[in-house]
């Protein structure tokens, strides 16, 4: 009976103390949604207008490393569009008679830093703001299309400016490279609410199927039969006014196409626990 008295006491003792041993809680991360407005910027919009913004939404979740360092992974859906139509005729007359206009539906994985300016730590009335900048590298895949005689086409299969002359169109696939800052904070407990703005540069200029030159005829009659060069001849030439030549200028090939999000994000924290150092 002592024995059986002697090993409870042990084992409560060690017990308590485990549970008195002090904890440290560790912020592991969060994951959350995203959703805004998204905003296009190439050939069509050489004046950083943003006068035609669409939607945009997205997934994430962050590996947290300290409070002022995360590692994330995102998934975004975004519209994209412009037309000619949009820009200043006075400023840009150029662009009122080429009479261009695109459509696109982008999907995007990234991996980015994210970096903290203040300690933060969800579930502390001293850390719960702070503003922070992102950057990272990203993988998107595209299909830009538009509409000919109401029906939607997509240009990338028609090589509107003579791609299929080669027998190969552009990729619908491109890096792209997200850099911008935001701010976040920690309404209650682990839930989080934050807006960001983040830049995305790309390798494409072929977000709106806009880069180089007006293709020759012959060149687009290599390209297709029937119907297909029928819309690849109408499609590339929509001008107003002026029926434009082999060579005239079409885009701008020395820039490559961007793109803006603009977004509010809802995240949830979750945290673990390990004993305190005792020194």
């Amino acid at each position: 009976m002592n024995k059986v008295l002697f090993y409870l006491f042990v084992f409560s003792s060690i017990s308590l103390q485990s549970f008195a041993q002090p904890q440290a809680i560790v912020q592991e991360g969060e994951i959350g949604i995203a959703i805004g407005g998204s905003h296009y910027f190439g050939d069509l919009n050489k004046s950083v207008g943003l006068n035609n913004p669409q939607l945009t939404y997205g997934v994430l979740a962050k590996k947290q490393f300290g409070p002022y360092v995360a590692l994330r992974v995102a998934g975004h859906y975004s519209k994209l569009g412009y037309a000619d139509s949009m820009v200043n005729p006075a400023k840009f007359p150029f662009q009122k008679t080429r009479n261009l206009d695109f459509q696109n539906k982008v999907w995007e994985v990234s991996v980015q830093g994210d970096f903290n300016f203040f300690k933060f730590i969800p579930g502390d009335p001293e850390y719960r703001f702070t503003p922070y900048v992102t950057l990272g590298m990203g993988i998107i895949k595209h299909n830009p299309y538009t509409y000919l005689d109401g029906v939607k086409e997509k240009l990338q299969p028609l090589g509107t400016e003579g791609q299929l002359a080669s027998g190969n169109a552009y990729s619908d696939q491109a890096y792209c490279f997200p850099l911008g800052m935001g701010i976040k904070y920690n309404i209650v407990n682990n839930v989080n609410l934050g807006f960001e703005v983040v830049y995305r540069y790309t390798n494409t200029d072929y977000l709106d199927d806009v880069s180089g030159t007006y293709a020759p005829n012959d060149v687009l009659n290599t390209t297709g039969k029937g119907d297909v060069l029928s819309k690849a001849y109408r499609l590339q030439d929509r001008s107003l006014g002026q029926v434009k030549t082999n060579g005239d200028q079409r885009g701008f090939s020395q820039q490559r196409d961007q793109y803006l999000l603009a977004q509010f994000t809802l995240t949830f924290s979750f945290s673990s626990y390990k004993c305190a150092d005792p020194r």
